[in-house]
């Protein structure tokens, strides 16, 4: 096994930012291990390992927060089985499966977010913004309120109807290959289709579960179990592998469908591929927590930011949306006092403050 450095020229298209100074080069570290190799950017490296300690940190003082307070420390001997009496029970089995939907769900929803901006090329084409999420939401929601179903049948009425959208969108959207644009627009207009479907179904359904819909349609952390942190998880666990297997491609794809084809990517079944795994990651994450607004649209635009590359930054995206959620459901209990609060309350907040503040910004670079 091998470390060595590269630096690969990159124009100002790379930037993902009209306007910005041509970058001159960009250093990759590039890992080898026999016929095998992995190249990854320091910077991006370095970001994963601050947002993943953020995270951590984030997640402990969560767990300490509520009824039953726990100092950090507290929280850390109790995860290490030297805890004070009683904290075993109040972390272990009613706080921590919370904490853990919200890494497994913001992990998956800001990778999903990440394929989905790559694949479309727009900042817009996140999976909330066509459809996929709504498709999810609306298979869910059907398993929710008109079959009564629990957290495994509502994962497969989410997985089923993510991928009946994913379907749809793609077919309608195909015109000798799928390109961007018409992607965006196409799941645009299923989404409002779909966002009527769930309002019918909101109208037929009893008032109990019409309440019950109504908080998850929101997107809550609120009484998740075991249960939920499995569904997660074993999205997690098909889809990444997957995605990640599909990096270099999907970068490949950035450049547009001729030159990847010129350099052996074929375009139409890599992105057939990556549009199931992301599809996936949508609607196990819909399944486990409920659609969280704007998180799979900030955390990829957020991640370039921090990482100042180019490329979809898949990890980074990833990272970065366990880090809001985790940090979202903590600002719930914190600022209401309990955890009865959707966590989508303050990602919606949150996700329309920074789409202001980005629209105000293109605006004043003359770029709007």
């Amino acid at each position: 096994m091998s470390l060595a450095t590269e630096t690969r020229r990159t124009g100002a298209a790379d930037t993902g930012r009209p306007g910005d100074r041509p970058r001159t080069g960009t250093r990759h570290a590039l890992l080898r291990a026999g016929r095998y190799s992995l190249r990854f950017g320091p910077r991006a490296f370095l970001v994963c390992l601050a947002l993943s300690a953020v995270g951590a940190a984030v997640t402990v003082v969560s767990l300490g927060t509520g009824t039953y307070p726990l100092s950090p420390l507290e929280v850390v001997r109790t995860l290490a089985g030297n805890g004070p009496p009683g904290a075993e029970f109040v972390v272990l089995g009613l706080r921590l499966p919370r904490a853990l939907v919200a890494l497994l769900v913001g992990f998956g929803m800001g990778l999903a977010g990440a394929v989905f901006q790559s694949l479309t090329r727009n900042p817009l084409g996140s999976p909330d913004i066509i459809g996929f999420g709504n498709g999810a939401s609306a298979g869910a929601l059907v398993a929710i309120v008109v079959l009564e179903a629990g957290a495994p049948q509502t994962a497969l009425g989410a997985v089923l109807g993510g991928f009946a959208t994913a379907a749809a969108v793609y077919a309608l959207a195909w015109r000798r290959g799928v390109h961007g644009y018409r992607l965006v627009l196409v799941g645009i207009g299923t989404s409002a289709v779909l966002g009527a479907a769930t309002s019918f179904l909101y109208v037929r359904a009893d008032i109990g579960k019409a309440a019950q819909a109504a908080s998850w349609m929101i997107g809550s952390l609120n009484d998740r179990g075991w249960s939920e942190v499995r569904v997660a998880a074993s999205g997690l666990a098909v889809c990444v592998p997957l995605v990640l297997g599909y990096a270099r491609r999907l970068t490949v794809l950035e450049m547009g469908d001729d030159s990847a084809g010129a350099l052996g990517v074929p375009p139409e079944r890599s992105r057939l591929v990556l549009l199931c795994a992301g599809t996936g990651l949508t609607a196990m994450a819909v399944a486990a927590a409920g659609p969280i607004p704007f998180l799979a649209m900030a955390a990829p635009q957020l991640a370039r930011r921090l990482t100042r590359s180019p490329g979809p930054n898949l990890l980074p995206a990833a990272w970065l949306g366990a880090v809001l959620v985790a940090a979202a459901d903590l600002v719930t209990q914190r600022v209401t006092g309990s955890a009865l609060m959707p966590v989508g309350i303050v990602t919606g907040v949150g996700g329309g403050l920074y789409l202001a503040w980005l629209l105000l910004r293109e605006r004043r670079a003359h770029r709007l």
